[in-house]
């Protein structure tokens, strides 16, 4: 692995996280699977060797439990779930290069080979602990099949992961309050004999992988606080009996966590992909596997391909603790990123399975919608990191201003009108250098996206070309030069037909579909999926077609009826008796998402209120963050040093744990400038930055307003 801006030598795996074989896709479990598409993608543009893989996450307790609910086995069960999310993905274009699942052989076997070499490394110990049991069926209860309290932060807490508070991983043993899902009586607490990795052995290495890691700000900075407070070993074993066997005879009664099958799933899906393509096509082991592991515990091994994960932000911690842990005992190759999504509310709301309160992933293209203007919604509106709401309104804004208004609008207009009054490209010699510096700035704007891990300005690049497109055929109205400057005319439709070519090849990774199809109308030769960002550069060679818009205009009409849809299925839901809690459907890894949340720590709007002219006494600035430095001794502040237009103030903000300090400086932010000052870990604040929910949201300005403005 390299930290060289991509493209590089070595080859990368993209991985999204695997879907768990329990339920129905909605829109919302789409997000993490289209960026990763769309990065990879954006990769390949680059002239990056890339694979990108995943598979469905088979076992663990939900899948039993269900299983045993439909009277089939845990197998049968979830390759059904399985199957149907193969076809799924594809219908959305994503396209993986593999996709397998976590109960076939190849994973089985490299998962024991993984446990094999943690135990022959010494790095895993044999410890008593309490398990839940339910007495009344006189049976362990792993994982899902125990409810009860988190015991740090005092909320409903189910099997291994608070899911309803503070997020936190539970070992066995640690749910108080314990009651069996099966029977629904109180359980018990027994001691049985587990296998544990010792993961605080880890403790100095994961500090400095942290400290390496690229990608999204919460993935490098959440695991922070993990290990401040001091590492806890991982129990990897379960009683139960669907699940990879633990690889050791004696203890044939024992399956291995879900949580240490999954993520290996990530090397098996690319070695069947290399075993499918041919090594020389793609070398799973040049990407995952370490030539030398230093005996430095804080420095990276030697070797390995360019490891980028995209994921939900709820599993953060096992793939920035557990999973790194588990490759650096094993003799792998550690991540060089991490991608890690917000979730997507719908209408403000989250999506509840429970109540039907969703937009399915089916019912989406048997509306007749096109699966590109979702990647674009999905991948665009935010960043990646934030939360993301979907509305059939907001939807239908964003296809109709921008894929239909601006990108669509250039593209029919330019090549129409190219098509109607030339025979062929190229119509002029060359591209005119204004427009060749148009392109070239849009091609770095590209590159950088793909460096930054920006999924959003991967697609801003195409609606910027666009929208200078639709200035540049409006300003030199080609229409009017066609009799007066014939040879000007052509020039300037030669121009829009090379942005046009552009946007192919710039807009593939968000829209593939549609990009192919401007391809042809190109009439340029070979397929779009294959060009890089050189072609963009090159012109247009081919015999234009007629065109036909690519993107369709969505009605009001239109939406009132798919909310009118939408607000009848819950009625109906309700109405018999269902949504009493809110189910996962498949997920990442773990079994629930914050999208399958009633959104119910959402607080109320107050009641109380201020006048108008308290308001006004309200000093609120528009600042700009010139400089952000950690403070010694604080493990959530950041020391801001901030451009309020009459004055640069210091001031302290609990950022530090959810922004990373070098992507502040630059920041436009809205700041209370008539705070009274406090001193904090012996450093003045002089005002505060704004900042919205739990993630810290930074409140900003939509257009350029200047340091010092007043906010009315």
């Amino acid at each position: 692995m390299s930290h060289d801006d991509f493209p590089t030598d070595d080859p990368a795996v993209v991985t999204c996280g695997l879907p768990y074989a329990n339920g129905d896709l909605h829109i919302g479990h789409l997000r993490t699977y289209v960026g990763g598409d769309v990065y990879s993608r954006a990769l390949e543009r680059l002239g990056q060797e890339t694979a990108l893989v995943s598979g469905s996450d088979m076992h663990g307790t939900p899948v039993a439990v269900n299983a045993e609910r439909e009277g089939v086995t845990p197998e049968e069960f979830a390759l059904d779930w399985h199957e149907q999310y193969a076809v799924t993905f594809p219908k959305f274009n994503v396209e993986f290069d593999n996709y397998g699942h976590t109960h076939d052989e190849t994973n089985t076997e490299l998962t024991q080979e993984f446990v094999r070499s943690w135990i022959d490394e010494g790095l895993v110990y044999e410890k008593e602990i309490p398990v839940a049991w339910d007495t009344a069926e006189e049976i362990p209860l792993p994982d899902r099949y125990v409810e009860g309290t988190c015991p740090y932060c005092g909320e409903h807490a189910r099997g291994d992961e608070c899911d309803e508070g503070c997020g936190r991983h539970l070992e066995p043993g640690e749910i108080e309050s314990p009651v069996s899902t099966i029977t629904g009586n109180p359980a018990e607490y027994r001691d049985r004999t587990h296998k544990f990795l010792n993961v605080s052995e880890f403790s100095d290495y994961l500090s400095g992988f942290l400290d390496r890691l690229e990608g999204t700000a919460n993935a490098r900075n959440q695991p922070r606080e993990w290990i401040e407070d001091g590492l806890r070993d991982w129990c990897i074993t379960r009683d139960m009996d669907w699940g990879v066997d633990y690889p050791d005879e004696e203890r044939s009664d024992l399956v291995l966590y879900v949580w240490v099958d999954a993520p290996v799933e990530y090397v098996a899906s690319t070695k069947q992909y290399s075993d499918r393509v041919g090594a020389d096509v793609f070398d799973w082991e040049a990407a995952w596997k370490a030539t030398e592991t230093p005996d430095d515990p804080t420095e990276p091994a030697t070797g390995g391909g360019e490891l980028v994960h995209v994921i939900g932000r709820d599993i953060i911690q096992h793939h920035t603790i557990f999973w790194p842990a588990m490759l650096r005992g094993a003799g792998y190759a550690e991540p060089r990123a991490v991608m890690a999504s917000g979730f997507v509310t719908l209408g403000g709301k989250g999506f509840s399975t429970s109540r039907d309160r969703a937009v399915w992933a089916d019912e989406y293209l048997d509306e007749g919608f096109h699966p590109d203007p979702l990647r674009y919604y999905l991948a665009t509106n935010g960043g990646f990191q934030q939360d993301v709401d979907f509305s059939w309104e907001k939807f239908r804004d964003r296809v109709n201003s921008e894929l239909v208004g601006t990108v669509g609008n250039f593209l029919y207009r330019s090549l129409l009108f190219a098509h109607r009054n030339y025979d062929e490209a190229p119509i002029a010699d060359a591209t005119s250098h204004e427009v060749t510096e148009r392109i070239d700035e849009a091609i770095t704007a590209f590159d950088a996206a793909v460096n930054d891990y920006s999924v959003r300005a991967l697609g801003d690049v195409t609606t910027t070309l666009a929208r200078f497109g639709n200035e540049y055929i409006q300003h030199n109205e080609p229409w009017n030069l066609v009799d007066e400057d014939p040879e000007e005319a052509a020039q300037v439709i030669h121009d829009c037909v090379a942005i046009a070519k552009a946007i192919a090849v710039l807009f593939e990774p968000i829209a593939p579909e549609k990009s192919e199809r401007l391809w042809a109308q190109l009439g340029e030769t070979g397929s779009v999926h294959e060009a890089t960002v050189e072609a963009a550069r090159e012109g247009p060679t081919g015999e234009l077609s007629e065109p036909t818009e690519l993107f369709e205009q969505i009605e009001d009409d239109r939406v009132e009826a798919l909310n009118e849809k939408l607000e009848s299925r819950v009625a109906e839901a309700e109405a018999d008796g269902e949504g009493d809690e809110d189910e996962s459907g498949a997920n990442d890894e773990s079994d629930d998402d914050a999208t399958d949340t009633d959104m119910a720590d959402i607080e109320p709007l107050s009641d109380d209120r201020i006048s108008f002219d308290q308001f006004q006494d309200l000093d609120i600035r528009v600042g700009r963050i010139e400089e952000a430095t950690g403070i010694d001794g604080a493990d959530d502040l950041l020391k801001l040093r901030v451009d309020l237009g009459a004055e640069t103030r210091t001031i302290v903000a609990g950022l530090k744990q959810l922004h990373d300090a070098d992507d502040l400086p630059g920041t436009t932010v809205v700041v209370l400038a008539n705070m009274e000052k406090a001193e904090l870990f012996g450093v003045e604040s002089n005002g505060m930055v704004l900042a919205a929910g739990e993630e810290a949201d930074l409140l900003t300005t939509h257009e350029d307003a200047e340091p010092g403005t007043t906010v009315k």
